[in-house]
Protein backbone atom coordinates (compact mmCIF):
# COMPACT_ATOMS: atom_id res chain seq x y z
CA UNK A 1 0.00 0.00 0.00
CA UNK A 2 1.38 3.48 -0.85
CA UNK A 3 2.58 5.73 1.96
CA UNK A 4 2.48 9.52 1.84
CA UNK A 5 4.07 12.40 3.76
CA UNK A 6 1.56 14.99 4.91
CA UNK A 7 3.71 17.52 6.70
CA UNK A 8 6.61 18.16 9.02
CA UNK A 9 7.05 19.93 12.34
CA UNK A 10 9.86 21.01 14.62
CA UNK A 11 10.75 22.53 17.93
CA UNK A 12 14.01 23.88 19.32
CA UNK A 13 14.50 25.41 22.78
CA UNK A 14 14.87 29.18 23.14
CA UNK A 15 18.29 29.16 24.79
CA UNK A 16 21.09 29.72 22.29
CA UNK A 17 24.55 28.41 23.22
CA UNK A 18 27.06 30.23 21.05
CA UNK A 19 30.50 29.04 20.05
CA UNK A 20 31.93 31.76 22.25
CA UNK A 21 30.17 30.29 25.29
CA UNK A 22 31.16 26.75 24.37
CA UNK A 23 34.75 27.73 23.64
CA UNK A 24 35.22 29.00 27.18
CA UNK A 25 34.12 25.64 28.57
CA UNK A 26 36.19 23.34 26.35
CA UNK A 27 39.39 25.34 26.02
CA UNK A 28 39.09 26.06 22.30
CA UNK A 29 38.30 29.13 20.24
CA UNK A 30 34.96 29.89 18.61
CA UNK A 31 36.74 29.96 15.27
CA UNK A 32 38.18 26.49 15.83
CA UNK A 33 34.73 25.08 16.60
CA UNK A 34 33.22 26.53 13.43
CA UNK A 35 36.14 25.40 11.28
CA UNK A 36 35.98 21.85 12.65
CA UNK A 37 32.20 21.45 12.46
CA UNK A 38 30.51 24.29 10.60
CA UNK A 39 28.48 24.94 13.77
CA UNK A 40 28.08 28.50 15.06
CA UNK A 41 25.47 27.91 17.75
CA UNK A 42 23.13 25.28 19.16
CA UNK A 43 19.97 25.23 21.32
CA UNK A 44 19.89 23.73 24.80
CA UNK A 45 16.79 22.98 26.86
CA UNK A 46 16.50 23.84 30.55
CA UNK A 47 16.72 21.24 33.30
CA UNK A 48 12.94 20.85 33.61
CA UNK A 49 12.43 20.08 29.91
CA UNK A 50 12.68 16.42 28.97
CA UNK A 51 12.79 14.49 25.72
CA UNK A 52 9.01 13.95 25.80
CA UNK A 53 8.38 17.69 26.20
CA UNK A 54 10.49 18.44 23.13
CA UNK A 55 8.72 15.68 21.22
CA UNK A 56 5.25 16.98 22.08
CA UNK A 57 6.11 20.50 20.93
CA UNK A 58 7.31 19.20 17.56
CA UNK A 59 4.29 16.88 17.31
CA UNK A 60 1.87 19.76 17.81
CA UNK A 61 3.65 21.83 15.18
CA UNK A 62 3.52 18.94 12.71
CA UNK A 63 -0.16 18.22 13.34
CA UNK A 64 -1.04 21.89 12.95
CA UNK A 65 0.80 22.11 9.64
CA UNK A 66 -0.80 18.89 8.40
CA UNK A 67 -4.28 19.91 9.55
CA UNK A 68 -4.76 16.76 11.63
CA UNK A 69 -6.03 16.47 15.20
CA UNK A 70 -4.18 14.21 17.63
CA UNK A 71 -7.16 11.85 18.19
CA UNK A 72 -7.03 10.95 14.49
CA UNK A 73 -3.61 9.36 14.91
CA UNK A 74 -3.41 5.60 14.68
CA UNK A 75 0.18 5.21 15.90
CA UNK A 76 3.01 7.30 17.35
CA UNK A 77 6.69 6.44 16.89
CA UNK A 78 9.22 8.33 19.04
CA UNK A 79 12.92 7.97 18.21
CA UNK A 80 15.50 9.10 20.75
CA UNK A 81 19.00 8.08 21.72
CA UNK A 82 19.15 10.50 24.64
CA UNK A 83 16.04 9.51 26.61
CA UNK A 84 16.81 8.47 30.16
CA UNK A 85 17.35 4.72 30.67
CA UNK A 86 14.63 2.48 32.05
CA UNK A 87 11.02 2.01 31.11
CA UNK A 88 8.58 3.20 29.97
CA UNK A 89 10.26 5.26 27.28
CA UNK A 90 9.14 8.77 26.26
CA UNK A 91 6.51 7.59 23.75
CA UNK A 92 3.93 6.87 26.48
CA UNK A 93 4.35 10.34 27.96
CA UNK A 94 4.10 11.91 24.49
CA UNK A 95 0.78 10.13 23.93
CA UNK A 96 -0.44 11.30 27.34
CA UNK A 97 0.51 14.93 26.71
CA UNK A 98 -1.28 14.80 23.36
CA UNK A 99 -4.43 13.75 25.19
CA UNK A 100 -4.51 10.18 23.86
CA UNK A 101 -5.75 7.31 26.02
CA UNK A 102 -5.36 4.16 23.91
CA UNK A 103 -3.40 5.08 20.76
CA UNK A 104 -0.32 2.82 20.53
CA UNK A 105 2.98 4.60 21.04
CA UNK A 106 6.29 2.98 20.14
CA UNK A 107 9.83 3.88 21.27
CA UNK A 108 12.78 3.57 18.91
CA UNK A 109 15.90 4.00 21.11
CA UNK A 110 18.26 4.90 18.28
CA UNK A 111 20.64 7.85 18.02
CA UNK A 112 20.99 9.90 14.83
CA UNK A 113 19.33 7.42 12.45
CA UNK A 114 16.16 7.00 14.53
CA UNK A 115 14.08 9.52 12.61
CA UNK A 116 14.87 7.81 9.32
CA UNK A 117 14.17 4.31 10.65
CA UNK A 118 10.94 5.59 12.19
CA UNK A 119 9.83 6.98 8.82
CA UNK A 120 10.57 3.68 7.09
CA UNK A 121 8.63 1.78 9.75
CA UNK A 122 5.70 4.19 9.44
CA UNK A 123 5.61 3.70 5.67
CA UNK A 124 5.14 -0.04 6.21
CA UNK A 125 2.66 0.31 9.10
CA UNK A 126 0.36 3.12 7.94
CA UNK A 127 -1.74 0.72 5.88
CA UNK A 128 -2.70 -0.97 9.16
CA UNK A 129 -2.73 1.98 11.56
CA UNK A 130 -3.73 4.94 9.40
CA UNK A 131 -2.05 8.24 10.24
CA UNK A 132 1.33 7.59 11.87
CA UNK A 133 3.20 10.40 13.61
CA UNK A 134 6.99 9.95 13.66
CA UNK A 135 8.98 12.09 16.08
CA UNK A 136 12.72 12.36 16.60
CA UNK A 137 13.50 14.09 19.91
CA UNK A 138 16.82 14.56 21.63
CA UNK A 139 18.19 16.31 24.69
CA UNK A 140 21.85 15.92 23.85
CA UNK A 141 22.92 18.63 26.29
CA UNK A 142 22.11 16.21 29.13
CA UNK A 143 24.31 13.59 27.48
CA UNK A 144 27.37 15.78 27.11
CA UNK A 145 26.96 17.32 30.58
CA UNK A 146 26.61 13.93 32.25
CA UNK A 147 30.40 13.82 32.63
CA UNK A 148 33.54 15.89 31.99
CA UNK A 149 33.22 17.84 28.73
CA UNK A 150 35.22 16.50 25.82
CA UNK A 151 36.21 19.18 23.32
CA UNK A 152 35.68 16.95 20.29
CA UNK A 153 32.08 16.04 21.19
CA UNK A 154 30.68 18.76 23.48
CA UNK A 155 30.86 21.36 20.71
CA UNK A 156 28.69 19.32 18.36
CA UNK A 157 25.39 18.70 20.03
CA UNK A 158 22.14 20.57 20.47
CA UNK A 159 18.61 19.82 21.65
CA UNK A 160 15.40 19.73 19.66
CA UNK A 161 12.72 17.64 18.02
CA UNK A 162 11.35 17.08 14.53
CA UNK A 163 8.24 15.26 13.34
CA UNK A 164 6.55 13.97 10.19
CA UNK A 165 3.06 12.63 9.53
CA UNK A 166 3.00 9.47 7.39
CA UNK A 167 -0.29 8.08 6.11
CA UNK A 168 -1.86 5.80 3.53
CA UNK A 169 -4.05 8.79 2.64
CA UNK A 170 -2.94 10.65 -0.47
CA UNK A 171 -0.64 13.47 0.54
CA UNK A 172 2.00 15.92 -0.66
CA UNK A 173 4.78 13.39 -1.23
CA UNK A 174 4.69 9.64 -1.85
CA UNK A 175 7.39 7.42 -0.39
CA UNK A 176 8.71 5.30 -3.25
CA UNK A 177 11.40 3.27 -1.55
CA UNK A 178 13.58 2.93 1.53
CA UNK A 179 16.87 1.17 2.27
CA UNK A 180 18.07 0.46 5.81
CA UNK A 181 21.34 -1.08 7.00
CA UNK A 182 23.16 -1.95 10.22
CA UNK A 183 26.78 -2.98 10.85
CA UNK A 184 27.29 -3.89 14.48
CA UNK A 185 31.06 -4.30 14.24
CA UNK A 186 31.34 -0.52 14.73
CA UNK A 187 28.95 -0.35 17.70
CA UNK A 188 31.72 0.80 20.07
CA UNK A 189 32.84 3.65 17.81
CA UNK A 190 29.93 5.82 18.95
CA UNK A 191 28.29 4.83 22.23
CA UNK A 192 26.73 6.18 25.41
CA UNK A 193 25.11 4.38 28.34
CA UNK A 194 24.79 7.08 31.08
CA UNK A 195 27.45 5.27 33.14
CA UNK A 196 30.38 6.94 31.37
CA UNK A 197 30.92 9.94 29.07
CA UNK A 198 29.93 9.75 25.41
CA UNK A 199 32.50 7.74 23.48
CA UNK A 200 33.19 8.66 19.87
CA UNK A 201 35.95 7.51 17.55
CA UNK A 202 35.74 10.56 15.33
CA UNK A 203 37.88 9.16 12.53
CA UNK A 204 35.88 5.93 12.30
CA UNK A 205 32.55 7.77 12.40
CA UNK A 206 33.40 10.32 9.73
CA UNK A 207 34.99 7.76 7.40
CA UNK A 208 32.07 5.37 7.63
CA UNK A 209 29.43 8.09 7.40
CA UNK A 210 31.11 9.67 4.37
CA UNK A 211 30.94 6.30 2.61
CA UNK A 212 27.63 4.91 3.79
CA UNK A 213 25.44 7.98 3.40
CA UNK A 214 26.09 8.45 -0.35
CA UNK A 215 26.13 4.68 -0.86
CA UNK A 216 22.63 4.27 0.60
CA UNK A 217 21.38 7.27 -1.37
CA UNK A 218 22.77 5.85 -4.59
CA UNK A 219 21.22 2.48 -3.72
CA UNK A 220 17.70 3.83 -3.29
CA UNK A 221 17.99 6.11 -6.33
CA UNK A 222 19.34 3.25 -8.43
CA UNK A 223 16.48 0.96 -7.46
CA UNK A 224 13.99 3.56 -8.67
CA UNK A 225 16.09 4.73 -11.65
CA UNK A 226 16.26 8.33 -10.41
CA UNK A 227 19.40 10.38 -11.05
CA UNK A 228 20.97 12.31 -8.17
CA UNK A 229 20.96 15.39 -10.41
CA UNK A 230 17.16 15.22 -10.57
CA UNK A 231 16.65 15.28 -6.79
CA UNK A 232 15.21 18.60 -5.60
CA UNK A 233 16.74 18.43 -2.13
CA UNK A 234 18.69 16.02 0.05
CA UNK A 235 17.47 16.16 3.67
CA UNK A 236 20.21 14.55 5.73
CA UNK A 237 21.12 14.01 9.35
CA UNK A 238 22.90 17.22 10.30
CA UNK A 239 26.07 15.75 11.83
CA UNK A 240 28.42 18.53 10.75
CA UNK A 241 28.86 20.77 7.74
CA UNK A 242 32.03 19.07 6.52
CA UNK A 243 30.20 15.74 6.21
CA UNK A 244 27.32 17.33 4.30
CA UNK A 245 29.79 18.80 1.82
CA UNK A 246 31.52 15.44 1.39
CA UNK A 247 28.20 13.74 0.65
CA UNK A 248 27.32 16.37 -1.96
CA UNK A 249 30.70 15.90 -3.62
CA UNK A 250 30.33 12.10 -3.63
CA UNK A 251 26.91 12.37 -5.28
CA UNK A 252 28.12 14.95 -7.80
CA UNK A 253 25.45 17.50 -6.86
CA UNK A 254 25.80 21.19 -5.90
CA UNK A 255 26.42 21.72 -2.19
CA UNK A 256 23.31 23.89 -1.93
CA UNK A 257 21.16 20.91 -2.97
CA UNK A 258 22.02 19.31 0.40
CA UNK A 259 19.95 21.24 2.92
CA UNK A 260 21.92 22.50 5.89
CA UNK A 261 20.92 24.15 9.16
CA UNK A 262 23.69 22.65 11.28
CA UNK A 263 25.27 26.08 11.77
CA UNK A 264 22.22 27.20 13.77
CA UNK A 265 21.23 24.06 15.65
CA UNK A 266 24.28 21.82 15.81
CA UNK A 267 23.88 18.05 15.74
CA UNK A 268 20.50 17.16 17.25
CA UNK A 269 20.96 13.43 16.64
CA UNK A 270 17.72 11.64 15.63
CA UNK A 271 15.85 14.95 15.54
CA UNK A 272 18.15 16.63 13.03
CA UNK A 273 16.91 15.19 9.73
CA UNK A 274 13.27 15.92 10.59
CA UNK A 275 14.10 19.42 11.86
CA UNK A 276 15.84 20.03 8.54
CA UNK A 277 12.79 18.73 6.65
CA UNK A 278 10.42 20.92 8.67
CA UNK A 279 12.52 24.01 8.13
CA UNK A 280 12.97 23.26 4.42
CA UNK A 281 9.25 22.64 3.90
CA UNK A 282 8.47 25.98 5.52
CA UNK A 283 10.85 27.79 3.20
CA UNK A 284 10.33 26.02 -0.12
CA UNK A 285 8.17 23.53 -1.98
CA UNK A 286 10.62 22.75 -4.76
CA UNK A 287 9.28 20.37 -7.38
CA UNK A 288 11.12 17.09 -7.70
CA UNK A 289 12.09 14.06 -5.66
CA UNK A 290 13.18 14.29 -2.03
CA UNK A 291 15.87 12.12 -0.47
CA UNK A 292 16.13 11.57 3.28
CA UNK A 293 19.25 9.95 4.68
CA UNK A 294 20.85 9.40 8.07
CA UNK A 295 23.75 7.62 9.72
CA UNK A 296 24.25 6.99 13.40
CA UNK A 297 25.42 4.92 16.32
CA UNK A 298 25.23 1.20 15.81
CA UNK A 299 26.20 1.78 13.02
CA UNK A 300 22.74 2.22 11.46
CA UNK A 301 22.17 4.06 8.18
CA UNK A 302 19.86 4.29 5.19
CA UNK A 303 17.92 6.46 2.78
CA UNK A 304 14.32 7.14 1.72
CA UNK A 305 13.11 8.42 -1.66
CA UNK A 306 9.86 10.40 -1.96
CA UNK A 307 8.30 12.14 -4.95
CA UNK A 308 5.80 15.03 -5.11
CA UNK A 309 2.19 14.09 -5.77
CA UNK A 310 0.62 15.96 -8.64
CA UNK A 311 -2.43 17.99 -7.74
CA UNK A 312 -1.51 18.34 -4.07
Amino acid sequence: MPAFLHGFGMYVPERIVTNEEMAGRIGRTAEWIESASGIRERRWADEKTGVADLAVAAARDCLARAGVEAPALGLIIVASGSARPGFPGPAAEVALQLGLESTPALDVPMASAGGLFGMAMAAEMCGRFGDVLVIGAEKMSAVIESGPLDASTAMLFGDGAGAVLVSARRGSWEILDAVLHTDGQYRDSLAFDWRAPLRMNGLSVILQAARKLPSSIEEVLGRQKVAAADVAVFLLHQANQNLLLRVAKSLGVPAERVYSNVARYGNTSSASMLIAAAEWSGESQAAGPLVFSAFGAGFHWGAILAIPVLGQ
